[in-house]
């Protein structure tokens, strides 16, 4: 691997980048070489990808774009993969629209294997994988640019307030999605043949997934701790159960695992219901995510000193002691990559936490190989005189 001239993010004067000329790949200069650029099958590729892009473009086939900004982008990409160094491209200047890098790294990509399928000159796997290596190292280095400009617009002054509008605008398109897929999942607008209702089943827990993710990231952006409901309210246990059910109910039932309530003695009660309920759904959709086969339990218990324990139980492998110092942390560093990212159980798990303890009480785990894991906490939740006759009172609702 050649070093790489780049130092503290600035580029050296001496770039060849400065001396190419975007007329190399001008429809009247496709034979010309390139500047700096020593393979053969290199600069054959990139000129193949100069004629598609002209070609294409022409028929309407390719997103406008000007030709000498193309041109250079491309001369710039195929020394970069010649010479091992992606800051000829990610340096280029004037900077190309979003996404052009990556649509030419795709083409030269493409160009490149059709050539070694081809054969015509013949060319070994090793005399491929070079520059194939080389071109998935520019790729990278594009998308790490993209992301530092989309950081930097999210880093202004307004960066929180847009991140939390677009996460709004997600919300209703979703909350359509899972609505539409039980619809049709539950044959209410005509029958559905086993794999149909799988096929809806693996749509709505997809929706499910992206709509937790939603709420999280706007709970994440309020600080987590604050309650929607801060004022204590009347409600039933037995409806907040009810209406978890039916959310988790395709997801439950696409992976064949039995879902599992039990009720208290006295079933209307007073606190956060809202919160509650959130507190709960994370939970639940966590432990069905993570278990392959058995049930989830979902409980609420009168105990006898006053206060009402909630647990989520399931049937799972349990949690990795390895993951247990990091399992509340919404962001975690993903194994392999020098970023930090949004982790599946990272993000909802702290939020949860947040919102139990902005309830008074503190979030508990239990976790053991063989027996599964359960999240549990207690509240203080007065009963209230009205009663609620819909979902059976019972030890457990299967």
């Amino acid at each position: 691997m050649r070093a790489s001239p780049e130092r503290d993010g600035a580029f050296e004067a001496s770039s060849p980048v400065a001396a190419l000329p975007p007329q190399a790949l001008s429809p009247l200069a496709l034979d010309a070489p390139l500047a700096g650029v020593a393979s053969a099958i290199i600069t054959a590729a990139t000129r193949r990808v100069a004629r598609r892009w002209r070609d294409e473009a022409a028929g309407g086939g390719l997103p406008a774009a000007d030709d000498e900004v193309v041109a250079g982008l491309l001369s710039a990409l195929a020394l970069a993969v010649d010479q091992e160094r992606p800051g000829y491209v990610t340096e280029l200047l004037p900077r190309p629209a979003a996404g052009l890098g990556q649509r030419l790294v795709d083409m030269l990509r493409a160009e490149l294997l059709r050539a070694w399928s081809a054969g015509a000159p013949p060319v070994s796997p090793a005399a491929m994988l070079g520059p194939l290596n080389a071109l998935e190292q520019v790729r990278q280095a594009i998308d790490r640019h993209e992301v530092r400009q989309l950081e930097s617009h999210l880093n202004g002054v307004q960066g929180l307030d847009l991140l939390v509008e677009v996460i709004h605008d997600l919300r209703s398109p979703l909350t359509s999605i899972l609505f539409l897929a039980e619809t049709l999942q539950r044959g209410q607008s005509g029958g559905v043949n086993p794999v149909q209702h799988r096929q809806l089943g693996l749509i709505y827990s997809a929706a499910l997934g992206l709509s937790s993710i939603v709420s999280d990231t706007i709970e994440l952006a309020r600080g987590g701790d604050e309650l929607a409901d801060r004022e204590v309210t009347p409600f039933s246990v037995a409806e907040l159960f009810e209406s978890i059910r039916s959310v988790v109910r395709p997801l439950a039932e696409e992976k064949g695992l039995s879902l599992r309530f039990g009720l208290p003695a006295r079933d209307r009660r007073v606190g956060h219901p809202v919160a509650l309920s959130r507190v709960l759904l994370n939970l639940t959709t966590n432990a069905i995510k993570f278990t392959e086969q058995g049930f989830v339990e979902i409980t609420c218990e009168e105990r006898p000193d006053g206060p009402v324990r909630f647990s989520v139980h399931d049937s799972g492998p349990g949690v990795n002691p390895d993951a247990l110092a990091t399992l509340f942390q919404p962001f975690r560093r993903a194994r392999g990559r020098d970023a930090y990212c949004f982790s599946g159980t990272g993000l909802g798990l702290a939020i949860t936490r947040k919102l139990v303890r902005a309830q008074g009480t503190t979030l508990q785990l239990e976790t053991r190989p063989g027996w599964g894991t359960c999240f549990f906490f207690e509240l203080d939740l007065p009963a209230h005189a009205a009663t609620f006759s819909g979902m059976p009172v019972g030890p457990h609702i299967v």
